[in-house]
């Protein structure tokens, strides 16, 4: 009877220990973003979490901080550079301050439309920005997608370049946003994205621009009255993790993490689509007056002086190369 207890505390004690060093073998690593968990950056987001946890049988779990809980952009991307945090979905308008090459997919209507882009992302211009991002300390697994950003005001409904003259608008801190929107006469105030909704609400600044699926996301209709689909600039994103980790992980690992995020970006992308098609139209059932027809000639002609200085910056050729893609 003896021996029958014994066997039965020493398999508990077994079962316990195993028990033990699976839950020490999972490790949990946090992602932040600056929307809702329901806007595209969470629905990415979402998806690459649950692709890691099932490409590494549980081993790898995600904890989200939606809503820029744990701060605005460049304050996400520097704590995965000091691997504070481990994993940010974030655009590419503050990632300039730490890759500067990266700036070149910020110029204002350097991309026709989203096939456009996404090949560019896709491809050599997009895997040498990510491989730029290693060397700066960031590991880039995939580019995700924030939209082709349009602008929103208190003032008046913007349809040429000149109407935007004299506009206070919230830019992203980004020398090349900011440069090229002085072209058009606005007056560009930097300022991070948790602060903007107030601001707006209090009309410390007049306006801003972002995408359709950013303006959805943070309820932008009940505190500004004009929208202009001016798809001056589009906004990539990109899902980055803290060299701290993929240091730590294996080959294998490694290509779950980089198949996952290609899964992210899909998914992220879909849900842009998803907005892009039905977004407007709850816009102007929240309120909003929607110019659909904004002369981009007129912007194309006043942002055309600063692309000389985007040329001396980033090469003429390279600029003309991501031009080509088709």
């Amino acid at each position: 009877m003896k021996a029958v207890q014994f066997m039965k505390v020493a398999a508990l004690s077994a079962a316990l220990s195993t028990m033990g060093i699976a839950a020490q073998a999972q490790t949990v690593l946090k992602i932040g973003y600056a929307t809702s968990p329901t806007s595209h950056y969470g629905v990415g987001s979402t998806v690459f979490c649950e692709e890691i946890e099932k490409g590494t049988q549980g081993r790898y779990t995600c904890q989200q901080f939606p809503s820029s809980a744990l701060g605005g952009e460049r304050e996400m991307i520097e704590s995965v550079q000091l691997g504070t945090l481990d994993l940010v979905n974030t655009s590419t308008g503050p990632l300039g301050n730490f890759v500067p090459e990266v700036q070149i997919v910020d110029i204002p209507f350097l991309f026709r439309d989203y096939d456009h882009a996404r090949a560019v992302m896709d491809g050599e211009v997009g895997q040498d920005l990510l491989n730029k991002m290693q060397q700066r300390g960031l590991i880039g697994l995939a580019w995700t997608e924030n939209g082709f950003r349009h602008m929103t005001n208190n003032v008046r409904p913007i349809v040429q370049a000149q109407d935007a003259s004299g506009l206070k608008m919230r830019t992203m801190e980004n020398r090349v946003h900011m440069d090229g929107y002085k072209t058009f006469g606005i007056l560009p105030t930097p300022m991070a994205f948790p602060e903007l909704f107030t601001a707006l609400q209090q009309g410390t600044v007049d306006g801003q621009e972002n995408p359709i699926p950013v303006i959805l996301a943070s309820n932008f209709s009940q505190v500004q009255r004009h929208l202009s689909l001016t798809n001056h600039v589009y906004s990539p994103a990109v899902l980055i993790l803290s060299p701290s980790v993929w240091n730590k992980l294996s080959d294998a690992d490694k290509q779950v993490f980089l198949d996952a995020a290609k899964a992210g970006s899909t998914a992220q992308r879909q849900k842009v689509n998803q907005d892009e098609a039905e977004g407007i139209a709850k816009l102007r059932q929240d309120g909003m007056q929607v110019v659909e027809q904004v002369d981009g000639e007129s912007f194309r002609q006043a942002v055309a002086p600063a692309y000389a200085e985007f040329a001396n910056q980033f090469g003429a050729d390279n600029i003309r190369a991501i031009q080509a893609v088709q």
